[in-house]
């Protein structure tokens, strides 16, 4: 599969030039989908928004990324990475533009929610890494692909500040200055989407690249896990109707009742069809039940969805609400809280690909307890926060829940491409999502409590999480894929 063996971080050539690329283009895609969350401030006051419009853009940020996860991931193992990653960049820079230019709180929302779609970009980028690395070397991959990308977003907020400071400095903009700092990130991302385009290519030269038998809906290989693919769904639709009753009269009230109403109507009929499509594509193993050879346990996908609800989930809201929370609680500035709240995301530097690395060495399955149990021990102690703490103790807590909460995520998607190797950008597209329910049902009830609560809820979530890796199988053995005449292929898994 690769054209040496190992690791070389140094080198800019066969898989170490796409897993180069891959990280820098998830990088640009977390760089512009957090450009605004350091700017919040001089944002809200050049658009006159209020606390409730702040907080709603939090939420719509990351509300579009729980479908378009799943899309994209459908669109990853139908049509590729080279251009499913290609047309993403190309395209998201064009709400990154529109949220530079409004000038109304509905403008920026509608801007803010279609950014929302960048997020998926994760999910391809683990496909493309999963096609060219070893078993034996995936979670280290995995985990410097999702722990230098995820550092998009501490990038956004130690630099643009000192960026939007700088164009103040040099008379550009005024109160407005922000505009230029987040159009830039928007420059940088329609650039790059032609620069993977002219670099990359699917697979290693003579590899093949498996493709899903259907389309539609996802496959699986027992009556058993037909129903637990149909009950782990409903957790999707929830997370779009809670944002729906957040938008609606019932919350900050920036859609009609009808509208609202509408939209509730529209997701049942979506999840009507969606349950018509599982049953299209799965239909069959109800009379016909799938060779031994050829099954996977679904249970293993369910399991990683709780555990990156609760880990990239907490690290979505956190990062969104951090630079706010060290302004409020200890009276900084936007520079200095903007930079100490990056501290959180910086961990990704190193900490996801630890989780990758002590996966590959240790086994998923106890690393995932481990790092889970301290995920859940971190949010407790930031729970106990206040202004009372001294400023260097609450930053020292926040990194090293941190390190936790992002090695789990490294923990999580080493397992995630050893589960169905056809099916992968589906099963990451999913599980990402689940990152994004995490998401919007953290900021919808910080939005509701206080921080000292919303860090609680956290932790909570986590001890449930360690509960369910206790279900969880050690991936081994090999996965059987088929090629294109009909012959079976053994991966292995170790």
């Amino acid at each position: 599969m690769a054209d040496a063996v190992g690791i070389n971080l140094r080198s800019f050539t066969g898989k170490m030039k796409i897993l180069h690329l891959s990280w820098m283009a998830f990088f640009i895609t977390f760089l512009v989908w957090f450009n605004h969350a350091p700017l919040l401030g001089m944002i809200a006051k050049s658009l006159n928004l209020t606390s409730d419009q702040i907080k709603t853009l939090l939420i719509l940020n990351v509300a579009l990324t729980i479908p378009a996860r799943i899309i994209i991931g459908m669109l990853t193992d139908k049509y590729g990475p080279k251009i499913s990653y290609a047309v993403l960049l190309f395209a998201s820079s064009i709400p990154c533009f529109v949220f530079a230019l409004s000038d109304t709180f509905m403008q920026a929302a509608i801007a803010r929610f279609a950014l929302g779609f960048i997020g998926a970009g994760f999910v391809i980028g683990i496909r493309m890494v999963s096609e060219w690395f070893p078993a034996n070397e995936l979670g280290t991959a995995e985990g410097i692909y999702g722990g230098w990308g995820n550092f998009g977003s501490a990038a956004a907020a130690m630099l643009l500040p000192i960026l939007t400071l700088y164009f103040i400095d040099i008379g550009l903009g005024g109160d407005d200055a922000w505009r230029y700092s987040i159009g830039l990130t928007g420059v940088l991302c329609l650039l790059f989407s032609f620069i993977w385009y002219f670099n990359v290519s699917d697979t290693p030269k003579g590899a093949t690249y498996f493709k899903p038998k259907t389309s539609g809906a996802m496959e699986v290989t027992s009556v058993g896990d037909f129903f637990l693919l149909l009950l782990m769904k409903i957790p999707l639709y929830a997370a779009l109707a809670l944002l729906t009753w957040k938008l609606s009269p019932s919350g900050i009230d920036m859609i009609s009742k009808s509208l609202s109403l509408g939209i509730y109507f529209s997701l049942l009929c979506l999840l009507v069809f969606e349950i018509k499509k599982t049953w299209q594509v799965n239909g069959h193993i109800f009379n016909t039940p799938v060779p031994d050879i050829h099954r996977y346990s679904f249970k293993q996908v369910a399991v990683l969805n709780i555990l990156y609800f609760a880990t990239f989930g907490s690290e979505l809201a956190v990062v969104s609400m951090l630079p706010l929370f060290f302004s409020e609680t200890f009276s900084l500035d936007i520079v200095h809280a903007g930079f100490l709240a990056s501290l959180y995301a910086f961990m990704n530097l190193g900490s996801r690909p630890v989780g990758g690395w002590l996966s590959d060495k240790y086994g998923r399955k106890k690393v995932l307890l481990i790092l889970t149990f301290g995920l859940a021990l971190g949010y407790f102690i930031l729970a106990q926060l206040n202004g009372e703490w001294p400023l260097y103790l609450a930053v020292f807590a926040v990194m090293l829940c941190s390190f936790f909460v992002q090695s789990g995520e490294g923990a999580v998607f080493a397992a995630v491409p050893l589960i169905k190797r056809r099916l992968t950008g589906q099963i990451a597209g999913m599980t990402g999502a689940y990152g994004n329910v995490g998401a919007v049902v953290y900021l919808t009830i910080l939005s509701l409590v206080s921080y000292q609560t919303f860090f609680l809820v956290i932790a909570v979530s986590a001890v449930i999480g360690f509960i369910a890796i206790l279900f969880m199988s050690e991936p081994k053995g090999a996965m059987a894929e088929i090629n294109a005449d009909g012959s079976v292929q053994m991966i292995n898994l170790g």
